[in-house]
């Protein structure tokens, strides 16, 4: 017998999941068919070719597959597989990603899984191939988001948490790994046709979903497979949050606590009226902005994908693959919004508790200093087109020598430039507010009018109409990204079999990646205040449909206390835009004439970018082989070039429209080019002890690194802040950011007890140097008129961070029926910027899933909860400590199927099933103040599938 199989000595027909026995060697290759670090070898042996008679079918066989990949990896992997062709265990690969060991997602609007992290270490620490190519992304770094992606596509997915030399370099956390089905898998005549519709408790409409999958192949030489997917979906999101922040005194006895004058916009807040900052009033917080509403979305995708496999004899196989996705998914946000800030005379009756500013009341008869409650459309229009297409080749030349080549080109575009809008009415009407605090995500709030109505009860009858309001602030924003990867790879294989080396793996890569970005808006033109302040427009006298809704969405925040209107008026930017053009002409009391045209989004150069990677790397790595062990070591050597390019702007002019409202006059931008070049040499080692047949040892030590986000690369600036009161520049990257590296090493210990069970245990550390983080400047003198001093925000490599953790995986089936899965993951970090330790963002201490399942028969029910543990989003956000934490979370899924017949099956799946929320906090561990709100929702999708 051969060292090959001599290492792998657990694989017997005992594991086997098919309906057919198959021999240990087939077995083995279909382990390790989707495996980096062994998915070459599965083709080397003669058994492989059984591979094809393989019908994998029912969740049992899925967990039982997935555990197979694991145990036969040369690395530390959890596996994911769908349960026939076309049938992915969840509706979104990110939530399946959820169930694995390790993995944490975020949830974009609706509750769908978009950003995946491993480990604790955030989407930009983590990389996504489809067939070990890099997918484009229409985010504005790297991270890939899942929600473009319907999971119809996909056979399969890896998480990668350990590295090899043969693998693409980029991540830190891990790699996901998607894979796309074979028609080989699954030989002859096959396919699945299935129908959904869903039902969200939060939104009137129901969804819907239409996928196909079919699969044939010709004799041993042609394959072809198809899919097609087509869903619609409404949903709703209840929504609070603190555009704004919350204000701050400085603290001039310690300034290193805060900034040197604080954020309050109009003076330090002054509970007792005398004029001075006293010793007591240091630090003290009050609110800035508050606002809450519900997001209305309406989500559309389409997707189609291919593949074509042509095999003419067993030393040759050609693989032509790709896919093609839209998502057409507009959220438009319906909101009240509150701006209390602070100014000399504005407040009154103000009660302190803890340092916070916790009662309030806003009587002024200024109508620059009253509150003037605000309706808010906050629409971002997201349509995403996503394409991978790709050829390989592999070509078996001799017995010893193997050669496989791979070429591919992942685009990504999203054209939002100029449709997302945060566009603002603002009420005309005197009144009285009284704001308290009650540590609800939404204070209590209370406003009288002069005329004796009520904000609240009023908004509920309709009482309200466009004469109460003025036109305000009118944004017209959205980018248009543009990302395009092109890789070419050739890898050879050696067989050698001699002194415990069993082969040696080889290859050489290249990437070119072009990532622009285009910013559509109406800010460096200044469009965006052209009716505000003096300028202010009655919206009675642009007609009456411009204010054309009264929302008062059921169960509205039923989850948050306190007494707050739970209605909310609503307005179509598009007709309100087409209202005011009747005004283009017009004189302009704030100077010229009115002109939609001026006020139109255009071009914004300051915060536009292209950004160009051209990376060269290669490998070698060398397989070793014993009695019960198996190696490998490696390294990669990777070399990237970088060219980016932004542009700048001076400020010539800053004019005063009224309190806490400026426009910003620039001159011609200028081009901004930066270059910059890396060279990294990435060792990897693995090593795996197999103490009997159900007991073994992984050990692997690597260096790895992850590249700076694409848009922290480019050195554009901003100061659209000035619109507002808030004198920031922020600085969007830098080309000489270097990129984060990280000396990791795991052990794992991995115990397969029973047939198709297993208990595993991990432990791994991860020391990261240059880990990117923001440094903020205070006073800085950026050559503005009038000597006015400027708050700066820039992208800096901090000294150093460490992560580390264990990670415990259990999986048990019965043999009648039930079975269990089980996970839990705990993260240790810290961070070093500038000699001071603080938390690294974005990391979740701990995660768990528990997952119990049962299929007998026809019958197939499951139910998963997945645990996320409450963990720091942002630090220092108003001072030094004060960091923004997302709460614990729990997410329920429960699904039920029933197989009528060997053709028809029907099922019910339940989503969010305990109704969780987000709820995100800012802290300095004394106080506690609500930064966020966002309820999803309960979605139950009834299902029927039919295959042939």
């Amino acid at each position: 017998m051969s060292s090959h199989l001599q290492r792998r000595p657990h694989v017997d027909s005992d594991t086997c999941f098919v309906l057919k026995p198959l021999t240990s060697a087939c077995l083995l290759a279909l382990a390790t068919i989707a495996t980096p670090s062994s998915a070459q070898e599965a083709t080397d042996a003669p058994e492989a070719e059984k591979l094809e008679q393989v019908i994998v079918t029912g969740t049992r066989a899925s967990l039982q597959q997935s555990l197979m990949l694991k145990r036969n990896s040369a690395v530390v992997q959890d596996s994911i597989s769908a349960t026939e062709l076309g049938r992915f265990p969840d509706n979104n690969v990110a939530d399946s990603l959820s169930h694995i060991t390790g993995v944490s997602i975020s949830r974009t609007a609706g509750g769908e899984g978009q950003r995946v992290s491993i480990r604790g270490l955030g989407p930009d620490y983590t990389i996504t191939t489809f067939n070990g190519r890099l997918l484009g992304t229409d985010s504005a770094g790297r991270y890939f988001a899942y929600d473009v992606l319907p999971a119809d596509v996909i056979n399969g997915a890896d998480v990668v948490k350990s590295t090899q030399a043969q693998l693409i370099e980029g991540a830190i956390g891990g790699l996901v790994n998607l894979r796309s089905a074979s028609p080989f898998e699954q030989k002859g005549q096959r396919g699945l046709l299935r129908v959904e519709a869903d039902r969200n408790q939060m939104s009137d409409l129901n969804g819907k979903k239409l996928s196909g999958t079919y699969s044939n192949t010709f004799g041993d030489t042609i394959g072809v497979l198809l899919g097609v997917v087509y869903a619609k979906r409404d949903v709703r999101t209840d929504t609070a949050g603190n555009d704004g922040g919350w204000s701050r005194n400085a603290v001039p006895s310690d300034p290193s606590q805060f900034w040197e004058f604080g954020n309050t916009w109009g003076g330090a807040i002054d509970p007792n009226g005398n004029g001075i900052l006293d010793a007591n009033e240091e630090g003290l917080v009050g609110p800035g902005q508050f606002r809450f509403g519900s997001i209305m979305e309406k989500k559309e995708r389409l997707a189609v994908s291919g593949k074509v496999e042509w095999r003419p004899n067993r030393d040759l196989k050609v693989v032509v693959d790709g896919f093609k996705t839209r998502l057409d998914s507009p959220q438009v946000g319906y909101q009240l919004s509150f701006y209390p800030l602070y100014a000399p005379g504005r407040w009154s009756n103000m009660q302190v508790t803890n340092g916070v500013v916790t009662d309030l009341t806003l009587s002024s008869t200024d109508p620059e200093l009253r509150l003037n409650p605000e309706v808010l459309n906050k629409t971002e229009y997201r349509v995403v087109d996503t394409a991978m297409y790709g050829a390989n080749a592999e070509w078996k030349i001799s017995p010893t020598l193997k050669l496989t080549g791979d070429i591919y080109e992942s685009t990504s575009k999203r054209n939002s430039g100029g449709n997302d809008t945060y566009v603002v009415l603002r009420m005309n009407q005197p009144n009285v507010t009284r704001i308290r605090l009650t540590g609800a995500a939404v204070p209590d709030v209370t406003t009288t009018f002069a005329d004796g109505r009520d904000l609240q009860s009023g908004l509920a009858q309709g009482l309200f109409s466009g004469s109460d309001f003025n036109t305000h602030f009118y944004s017209r924003t959205g980018d248009n990204i543009d990302d395009n990867i092109r890789g070419a790879t050739v890898d050879g294989e050696w067989k050698l079999d001699r002194f415990n080396v069993e082969r040696l793996r080889f290859g050489l890569s290249q990437t070119n990646r072009k990532k622009s970005r285009d910013m559509i808006n109406n800010a460096f033109n200044a469009g965006q205040d052209h009716y505000s302040g003096a300028s202010a427009i009655n919206v009675g006298s642009l007609g009456g449909n411009v204010i054309n809704q009264t929302l008062s969405p059921g169960k509205f925040l039923s989850g948050v206390s306190g007494n707050f209107p739970r209605s909310f008026l609503g307005f179509d930017v598009n007709s309100y835009a087409q209202a005011l053009k009747a005004f283009d002409g017009q004189p302009r009391p704030g100077g010229g004439v009115y002109s939609s045209t001026l006020s139109a989004p255009a071009f914004n150069p300051l915060e536009s970018y292209r950004v160009s990677e051209k990376t060269t790397a290669g490998f070698v790595q060398a397989d070793l082989a014993g009695d019960n062990w198996s190696a490998d070591v490696g390294v990669r050597l990777v070399h990237t070039k970088t060219s980016a390019q932004a542009w700048d702007a001076k400020i010539n002019d800053i004019v005063e429209n009224g309190a806490f409202n400026f426009t910003a006059v620039y001159a011609d931008p200028s081009v901004v080019k930066q270059d910059a070049s890396y060279t990294y040499a990435l060792p990897s080692f693995n090593f795996t002890y197999s103490f009997t047949d159900t007991l073994q040892l992984r050990l692997g030590a690597a260096k790895t690194m992850a590249r700076p986000s694409v848009d922290r690369l480019a050195p554009s600036s901003t100061t659209a802040s000035i619109s507002w009161g808030d004198f920031t520049q922020i600085y969007g990257g830098n080309a000489n950011l270097k990129p984060y590296t990280a000396r990791q090493a795991d052990v794992s210990l991995e115990w397969y007890y029973a047939k198709n069970s297993a208990l595993t245990f991990a432990v791994y550390q991860k020391n990261i140097r240059n880990q990117i983080t923001n440094e903020w400047l205070t006073g800085q003198d950026i050559g503005a008129p009038g000597g006015r001093l400027f708050n700066v925000q820039r992208p800096i490599n901090g000294d150093s961070a460490k992560a580390r953790g264990m990670e415990i995986g259990l999986q048990h089936l019965f043999d009648n029926g039930f079975g269990v899965r089980a996970q839990y993951t705990r993260n240790l970090s810290s961070s070093w910027v500038n000699g001071v330790e603080r938390p690294l963002e974005g990391i979740a201490p701990a995660t768990a899933s528990l997952g119990l399942l049962y299929e007998r028969g026809p019958w197939s029910m499951s139910t998963t909860a997945d645990y996320t543990d409450s963990f720091v989003t942002a630090t220092n956000v108003i001072g030094a400590g004060w960091n923004e934490t997302a709460k614990s979370m729990t997410w329920l899924t429960a699904q039920m199927a029933y197989e009528v017949n060997k053709s028809l099956r029907i099922s019910i799946e339940g989503n969010n099933l305990t109704d969780a929320e987000q709820a995100p906090s800012l802290s300095n561990g004394t106080i506690s103040l609500p930064n966020g709100y966002y309820r999803y929702g309960r979605s139950i999708t009834l299902g029927a599938s039919w295959k042939f």
